[in-house]
């Protein structure tokens, strides 16, 4: 059966790249998308208005060379799934403002965007009748509107959605019931870094991935350090060791801070992924081996943190000051860390400051990011949860050599309307790289901050 789908102005601002998902399938644009793209390209939102520039970019690179009766009857779509199909896929524009009410055709009213797109589809399968015509759209309630005006077929944009369930998620760590030797029937044990690590076969435990934690109910802490053909190597830690970590003043408070402090610290590691509750202490764990890292080590030229800011943010450009003092207000909670961290000296004040010159902390906004190349630098991107896929990889593709970048988020507190825990780029980035031999994630459940914050987190 041949499948139409239409898709929504929010698909292509959520991944620009949309166009190139559905294979050897019919990709049908209304003209009203066009139009919707075209007016957001030009706002003063800079990541919205990035991603309708870039999907505008990819639709004219398809269909420059074709004329009106190609573009409405559709052309190919060539990518190195379909390139070698006898029927790959085609995008075309559709003119839906030439639709006339009709009696047969329940079409709504045109009074709104969304109608005029819903229309679309509702045209399209009358005059296809043979055909799996679906609208594709990340708007609960115009997927409500699609449905009760008759159209079959109405999807969510799913190409993003890495899992089925958010519990599937990988945590950066495995617990065991009883011990982890009693399914081990061989195991090679050698001295590296005055650490032993052992070498067992990859076949009894295929689901592990480098950079994660093992613990066992009798003791045994592990740290997959990595897996070669049909080997995985294991460090063999104690709990100890890893609580008594301390860095620029700062204990672990529990097994998972640990772990999270032990993998920041790892200098083969050069994406750390922290998850967790509010108050399960990201923030100051990144923050405090950051400073530890430049001023103590020498590792790095600079802090920089940075966090995306909601589109009523844009309205602080107007007011005067530098990009570190316009976005103080988003970022505050580095400086409440700051304080945690140097509360204890006779002069917090002077203390903040001179570590603050020191590390050479910049505050960014994620807004102005891209198109750089980031050196020497430790990078703390907070408030991941809220950011695309394709927002992230723009991130993560402008950290360069010699530096270290540590992602936050808790996909509790999402703000974007168009992204769910499964289709976070959050989620989506941890589970793509799991598997990268210098890349860790470490889930925090434990909350340090009070008991009227894991009150509140726990049941509200």
């Amino acid at each position: 059966m041949q499948k139409i789908y239409v898709l929504d102005t929010n698909v292509l601002l959520h991944d620009p790249t949309a166009v190139y998902a559905f294979n050897e399938h019919k990709v049908m644009i209304p003209m009203t998308v066009l139009e919707e793209l075209d007016e957001i390209k030009d706002r003063r939102d800079k990541d919205v208005s990035k991603e309708a520039r870039i999907a505008i970019q990819i639709i004219d690179k398809l269909l420059a060379n074709a004329d009106t009766r190609e573009i409405q009857e559709g052309v190919e779509i060539v990518t190195s799934v379909t390139k070698n199909s006898a029927s790959p896929g085609t995008l075309s524009i559709f003119p839906d403002q030439l639709l006339q009410p009709s009696d047969s055709i329940p079409f709504l009213t045109k009074d709104a965007p969304d109608n005029q797109i819903i229309n679309t589809a509702i045209s399209l399968q009358r005059h296809n009748p043979d055909s799996y015509v679906c609208l594709v759209t990340k708007d609960i309630n115009m997927r409500l509107k699609a449905k009760g005006s008759g159209l079959r077929n109405v999807e969510d944009y799913r190409k993003d959605r890495i899992l089925d369930d958010i519990d599937l998620m990988a945590k950066g760590r495995m617990a065991i019931e009883g011990s982890f030797w009693d399914g081990v029937d061989k195991v090679d044990s050698f001295t590296r870094d005055g650490d032993t690590v052992h070498v067992i076969r990859r076949d009894l435990h295929p689901d592990y991935y480098p950079n994660m934690f093992v613990r066992d109910a009798q003791g045994f802490i592990g740290f997959v350090e990595s897996i070669e053909n049909e080997s995985i190597f294991i460090r063999d830690l104690n709990e100890d060791r890893l609580m008594h970590q301390k860095i620029w003043g700062l204990k672990p408070r529990n097994l998972d801070q640990a772990m999270a402090c032990y993998l920041l610290q790892s200098p083969d590691i050069d994406l750390s992924i922290l998850i967790g509750p509010a108050g399960s202490g990201k923030t100051l764990l990144a923050l405090a081996i950051g400073l530890h890292a430049i001023i103590e080590e020498k590792q790095y030229n600079k802090l920089i943190v940075a966090r995306s800011t909601p589109p009523i943010a844009e309205e602080i450009g107007f007011l005067p000051g530098t990009e570190e003092e316009k976005m103080a207000p988003w970022l505050a909670a580095f400086d409440d860390n700051l304080e945690i961290l140097h509360g204890g000296d006779e002069s917090c004040a002077g203390s903040i400051s001179y570590v603050k010159e020191k590390a050479n902390i910049q505050f960014k906004s994620l807004n102005f990011m891209r198109g750089r190349s980031i050196n020497n630098a430790y990078i703390i991107i907070d408030e991941s949860q809220n950011l695309t896929q394709f927002q992230l990889k723009s991130i993560i593709t402008r950290v360069g050599k010699n530096s270290k970048i540590v992602i936050l988020g808790n996909l509790a507190q999402i703000d974007n309307k168009y992204v769910t825990a499964l289709t976070s780029g959050l989620t989506y980035i941890v589970e793509k790289f799991k598997s990268f031999d210098h890349g860790g994630v470490m889930h925090i459940e434990s909350i340090e901050r009070s008991r009227l914050a894991a009150f509140a987190e726990e049941n509200l």
